[in-house]
């Protein structure tokens, strides 16, 4: 069952959202806080998926034009099948230029229709994003209303840039150096790339850090 979080504009200042692409999986594994892991998971702005009251939560910093991210994508949602008390929330992290920081506001505001998870999945899911036609086209062909998306980009514009500050803020200060950035529980991980890796880090963290 899904749970959903509404937006929830953050006022954070002087953060920048990365433009230039970074080396996949170059952090260096670290431990938080409870607290710190609170505030990453509270009103995170987006749907929690899965587990309405779970054990391990797996957060995602990505950018739809990520191989890796993409590569990854199936192993989460399997993830999320195959394990009951697991929640995973998106964090949309545009570190690839123009088009990554389009379809990340395009995704967020397709959660004024409900749609943020069908927006999600339909864009990691799509050819290499090189246009801001090309994404338009996918939330139509995925059954999301483009016109109040472009509606809610402007309505809803500030929440929406607050939002990815946010997301940039909280991966930099976890250490995360690039997409995709994974914290299971409160532990950052490093080469999670199938959903082995991603079960593996799932078990260490109930029992290491429950």
């Amino acid at each position: 069952m899904n749970q959903r979080v509404p937006i929830h504009a953050v006022a954070l200042v002087g953060a920048a959202i990365m433009s230039v692409a970074v080396a996949a999986f170059a952090q260096t594994p670290s431990l938080i806080s409870l607290e710190a892991q609170k505030r990453i998971i509270d009103s995170p702005g987006v749907p929690l998926l899965g587990a309405t009251s779970p054990d391990v939560v797996v957060v995602e910093y990505f950018d739809f034009n990520c191989p890796f991210c993409r590569k990854l994508a199936p192993s989460i949602r399997a993830l999320l099948k195959t394990d009951p008390k697991v929640a995973v929330v998106y964090k949309d992290w545009p570190i690839f230029g123009g088009v990554s920081v389009y379809a990340a506001r395009c995704a967020l505001a397709a959660q004024w229709q409900g749609k943020y998870e069908k927006a999600h999945d339909a864009l990691i899911s799509a050819p290499r994003l090189s246009q801001n036609d090309q994404v338009d086209e996918t939330l139509l062909h995925a059954g999301i209303d483009i016109g109040r998306i472009h509606r809610d980009l402007q309505q809803h514009g500030a929440e929406i840039e607050a939002l990815l500050t946010r997301n940039s803020s909280e991966a930099r200060a976890l250490g995360i150096r690039g997409t995709p950035g994974i914290l299971v529980a409160r532990q950052t991980i490093s080469n999670i790339g199938d959903l082995a890796d991603l079960q593996a880090a799932v078990s260490n963290a109930r029992i290491t850090h429950p």
